[in-house]
């Protein structure tokens, strides 16, 4: 992974971790722009231990990497708030290509999951996009928050909101756009392209 990653432009191997526990630790020293950890490293307190490795670098993007992945499994990944999920297997060039694109915000997936969502966006009469010139401007920035991987509590901290405001708002949004949750809102932001603000960070967020 170092030599791969130095094969890239603009990118470096800052620290390497044998275990969950140290890279935690790191993570809050050096505070990475990216963290790769291994699924193998999760036990089955996932949300927990993928909570804690995000609080130690808040900002931080976390991409996923497994051997292999069950039946929607990427998905749970995802919605516990990794920005990619990249099987070991792959051409060692996406690697590189999953880097750029989750640091540009984007979500990064296996092929098949990419297609399922798309299949379930856009097939089933349940899932039709909905027009979004209804969503207000708030919606919209907290939508810009969802995509760059904030959860709602830091989102309520940023806007200086309540969570269960941030609450109520995505679900205004679910109905507005016609998806079941953030993941989908996530993906339809991105691969419809929504014209969104740019993500305003306050100086309280970094303290």
């Amino acid at each position: 992974m170092r030599r791969l990653l130095a094969a890239g432009d603009n990118l470096r191997d800052i620290a390497e971790a044998e275990n969950l526990t140290q890279a935690i630790h790191m993570a809050r020293q050096l505070k990475p722009d990216l963290i790769f950890l291994q699924a193998e490293l999760l036990t089955e307190k996932i949300a927990e231990q993928m909570n804690k490795l995000r609080k130690a670098s808040p900002g931080c993007k976390l991409v996923i990497t497994a051997a292999s992945l069950t039946e929607g499994e990427s998905l749970r990944y995802i919605r516990l708030g990794a920005s990619g999920v990249v099987l070991k297997s792959l051409d060692p060039a996406l690697f590189i290509k999953c880097v750029g694109k989750v640091m540009q915000g984007e979500i990064w997936l296996p092929k098949r999951e990419i297609t399922k969502m798309a299949d379930m966006l856009g097939s089933s009469p349940l899932h039709l996009p909905r027009p979004v010139d209804t969503l207000t401007q708030r919606e919209k920035a907290i939508i810009s928050y969802l995509v760059q991987g904030w959860r709602n509590r830091e989102i309520a901290e940023q806007l200086s909101i309540s969570e269960q405001t941030v609450k109520n708002h995505l679900r205004a949004v679910y109905d507005k756009v016609g998806v079941a949750d953030r993941l989908e809102l996530v993906l339809y932001a991105i691969y419809q392209r929504l014209d969104l603000p740019a993500v305003q960070v306050s100086s309280k967020s970094n303290s």
